[in-house]
């Protein structure tokens, strides 16, 4: 099931078009990936799904019905621009967003302290917001954005702020909330977060969606037929075992003992067929097709338009 829906979505500012006829589907329990450069539509677009503006073009599907006013009682959008106010303290104001999304104070403070236990920060209740560091002041905030268990959660760039250790912490939260149920969309310029992370991605170019799908099926449409042959014995035995209208040595990395290569197939990829043309004059060791990063597809696809 799709909780999410966008068909052929469109905004204007004045005569700018920030998104032009956009469509795409985010899977229920699934972590979605919104990618893009700066300015190519995708803070507009999750300002659309959160209601802050209303697309002048198109629909939003949300749980199997058009988006409605009370729907965002059940997500939960933690923006790039954060917004906690300086001079409350930090636990009056949890308090006080928890309550906006519709909880009493008896689960609110409950659920509340579950959380500030859980991401080491209830020392800081009774602190002032101007307090906090970067990093503490999104750790609160991220809070405020999950204590009421929304079906779908939106982070705009959530990592921004941490150091490796608090976003690694983040990114394990993100992974347990996905198993608990919710369906997460996150944007980003993170390429190794959408690896660890997403299990499908939209990229947004110049307001439009260029690229959409599952991330290993996109890993799979835009590979190159690169592998990687680590060897044992001559390395220039190996080069003339091989075909050159076949196959490619694009790098070789010789070593004390095991030799590493990269070898491009030209034409009729099988990869069993580059095994069987190495393998009785060296002795392999490991042998792997190299499938492109998500950085790499974003910049060629990106380039490409």
């Amino acid at each position: 099931m799709q909780i999410l829906d966008l068909k052929g979505v469109s905004k204007y500012f004045g005569s700018y078009c920030a998104l032009n006829r956009v469509s795409f589907s985010v899977p229920e329990g699934s972590i979605f990936g919104m990618l893009g450069p700066n300015g190519a539509g995708k803070t507009t677009t999750l300002r659309i799904i959160t209601q802050i503006i209303a697309p002048d073009e198109g629909e939003v599907w949300f749980n199997g019905h058009p988006l409605r006013a009370d729907d965002i009682g059940l997500m939960g959008y933690l923006p790039e621009e954060r917004g906690l106010y300086k001079k409350m303290s930090v636990g009056e104001q949890a308090l006080y967003l928890a309550q906006l999304k519709g909880m009493n104070r008896k689960e609110a403070m409950k659920r509340l302290k579950y959380w500030f236990e859980k991401l080491e920060i209830t020392d800081w209740w009774d602190k002032k917001v101007e307090q906090l560091s970067k990093g503490m002041a999104q750790k609160v905030q991220f809070v405020t954005t999950v204590v009421h268990d929304p079906l779908l959660l939106i982070f705009d760039e959530p990592f921004s702020g941490f150091d490796p250790i608090n976003a690694n912490m983040l990114k394990n939260e993100i992974i347990d909330l996905k198993q608990k149920g919710a369906t997460i969309i996150f944007s980003t310029h993170n390429m190794n977060s959408v690896e660890e992370l997403c299990d499908s991605i939209a990229l947004i170019n110049r307001s439009q969606i260029i690229l959409a799908g599952e991330v290993d099926n996109i890993k799979q449409q835009h590979k190159k037929h690169l592998f990687e042959v680590i060897f044992s014995g001559s390395i220039d035995a190996f080069r003339k075992s091989l075909d050159t209208k076949t196959f490619e040595i694009t790098d070789v990395y010789p070593g004390q003992s095991d030799h590493r290569a990269v070898v491009k197939i030209l034409r009729n990829p099988q990869d069993n067929e580059l095994l069987r043309s190495v393998i009785d004059t060296v002795h392999v060791v490991a042998f792997r097709e190299i499938l492109p990063s998500m950085d790499e597809i974003f910049i060629d696809v990106v380039k490409g338009k």
